[in-house]
């Protein structure tokens, strides 16, 4: 990790985080982000003057408010991230990156002067996070011919010499935030145990959908 990123036992009490349906980052992978909304602009404003902590968190509810028009509940766990790429734009955006650092669980949500919200975190089941996952732990050849059909099926374009040059780790995080999985199923991912639990429900994910593309293919035959 980067010489400025904090170790275990110097994560926050509390961080900023910033709730988006769909949104997965995971440890050691990045996650480019377009800032507009203008409590988040303050979010991020705040966290560059201080420890550069973000948490990514979905929505328990996507697209729904809670009772009396507060604040849609959040999911238990999140991935908190290290402000690592910071631009301005020229109509008022931030562009950053978030370089994924350590899972948290919700211990409670705190108030904030500037809108944006902000949440007690308990880091003590993620310790694991900061350990690399050593490369060799699970079938990489079965996941790559999978992952070719969903792609070719979806007609999506892939740079193929990019994810056969990355690492494991890599290779699951990159498929695991970008491919159009539902709100469920990221979470779902990002609460996986370990690694080996991560690559497998994420070859299960693909196979499925795999299938389910298949007999829609049968279906209108």
């Amino acid at each position: 990790m980067s010489p400025f990123t904090p170790s275990f036992d110097r994560l926050p009490a509390s961080i900023p985080v910033f709730p988006l349906t769909g949104a997965l980052v995971l440890p050691r992978a990045r996650l480019p982000l377009n800032i507009f909304e203008p409590r988040y602009l303050a979010m991020v404003q705040d966290s560059l003057a201080g420890d550069r902590l973000i948490g990514m968190i979905q929505p328990m509810e996507p697209g729904a408010e809670a009772a009396g028009g507060l604040e849609p509940p959040l999911a238990g766990v999140g991935c908190c991230g290290r402000l690592t790429a910071f631009a301005e734009t020229d109509d008022g955006r931030y562009l950053i990156t978030l370089s994924g650092l350590c899972r948290f669980r919700i211990r409670e949500e705190v108030s904030t002067m500037r809108g944006y919200r902000r949440v007690m975190a308990d880091w003590s089941p993620f310790a694991d996070d900061f350990v690399l996952p050593a490369d060799g732990q699970f079938d990489r050849a079965v996941l790559m011919a999978a992952l070719k059909t969903y792609f070719a099926r979806r007609s999506l374009t892939v740079n193929w010499q990019a994810l056969e040059a990355a690492s494991d780790e890599q290779l699951i995080a990159t498929i695991a935030m970008l491919c159009p999985f539902t709100p469920a199923e990221k979470q779902a991912l990002l609460e996986a145990p370990d690694f080996i639990s991560r690559a497998s429900m994420l070859l299960a994910l693909v196979q499925m959908a795999v299938h389910e593309s298949a007999d829609g293919d049968v279906a209108r035959h």
